[in-house]
């Protein structure tokens, strides 16, 4: 072997010398294309190891003009339930033939065109995109730049694969009610578009049973947002019995303020969360939540990308899950 051949990867050029064919063969072999035959495919893929050959397939993708990459844009990777996501995106993708591009968020509020940028700047064919914050109009705009999926959030004129989130925060808050709770507050996500179904739904929820909602919204979606608007819930003078929060990373920081204060869950509190994440599960933990089946959103929003990529024209997918209420120990009767 050459000093040369030591120092860079190997190329096509160099598996059709090892294999005594064409360049060009090599290369049908590699696309799936007919006219190689198994004994000579073998033959190729051999030598393709021996070699450390890898496919390039960016370049693969500009000689057959179809880009098959698919990019994902996550919200924030601290969330458990973007994890679960990834996970069903990455199970609904045939891996020999589709690469992913993953991207995340930087800005603490998930407001971040840059990452979702980067993913169009690597050239990928489709975004699936968990959760974009950004305007209905926007995500139609970047929607008319390259295809995007959205996740978690349905956005019309694009294909959208999200939970019931009315169905799911009317079940959360109802089961407070049954309860006998009277003083429950809402500890909120930031006004976004597509992100108010869970507040307003609560509201409503409220108001139908005669009783006036106690909406608090954080400034962002982190841990440390949440810790701040619970504070403020807990140190009202007219402190809640049970808080029904926007999400299970809400719904512990919520808890983490309320021990801090000396409450005990769900004696002096009752606590509510979304999202049904592992850490929520645990013992010692215990956590009521609706659970909206986050790794099936992934797995059904990879089919909706395989099918998009395949079928340009075909119908804007509208995939609407039903979200479950898991009932745990963080919850119980009202105080007296």
């Amino acid at each position: 072997m050459g000093l040369d051949r030591q120092l860079r990867p190997a190329t096509q050029s160099d598996v059709a010398r090892e294999v005594g064919v064409s360049r060009t063969l090599v290369s049908f072999a590699f696309r799936g294309a007919p006219g190689v035959s198994d004994e000579t495919k073998q033959a190729i893929f051999e030598a393709a190891k021996r070699l450390g050959y890898r496919p390039n397939a960016a370049a693969a993708d500009l000689a057959r003009k179809h880009r098959s990459a698919v990019g994902l844009y996550l919200m924030d990777i601290h969330n458990e339930v973007y994890a679960d996501i990834l996970s069903g995106v990455r199970m609904s993708l045939p891996q020999a033939h589709n690469r992913l591009i993953l991207s995340v968020s930087q800005s603490i509020d998930g407001v971040d065109a840059g990452a979702v940028d980067s993913l169009i700047e690597a050239r990928v064919g489709i975004i699936i995109a968990a959760t974009l914050l950004e305007p209905d109009e926007r995500v139609r705009e970047l929607a008319r730049i390259v295809p995007i999926v959205s996740v978690a959030r349905p956005v019309p004129g694009v294909d959208s694969v999200y939970s019931d989130d009315d169905a799911g925060a009317r079940a959360a808050t109802e089961h407070l009610l049954s309860l006998g709770h009277t003083r429950i507050a809402h500890l909120a996500g930031p006004d976004y578009d597509g992100h108010t179904v869970r507040r307003r739904s609560y509201e409503k929820a409220m108001r139908g049973a005669g009783l006036a909602p106690r909406t608090v919204p954080a400034h962002d979606f982190t841990q440390d947002g949440g810790m701040r608007a619970a504070s403020k819930i807990l140190d009202s003078a007219d402190r809640p019995t049970a808080i029904f929060a926007h999400n299970d990373q809400f719904a512990l920081a919520a808890r983490e303020a309320a021990y801090a204060r000396g409450l005990a869950i769900p004696g002096d509190l009752s606590l509510v969360g979304y999202d049904n994440s592992r850490t929520g599960r645990l013992h010692g933990i215990e956590l009521t939540s609706v659970d909206l089946h986050a790794m099936e959103l992934g797995s059904v929003a990879g089919a909706v990308a395989m099918d998009r990529l395949n079928h340009a024209q075909a119908p804007i997918a509208d995939e609407r899950l039903i979200p479950e209420l898991v009932v745990r120990n963080s919850t119980a009767p009202a105080p007296m």
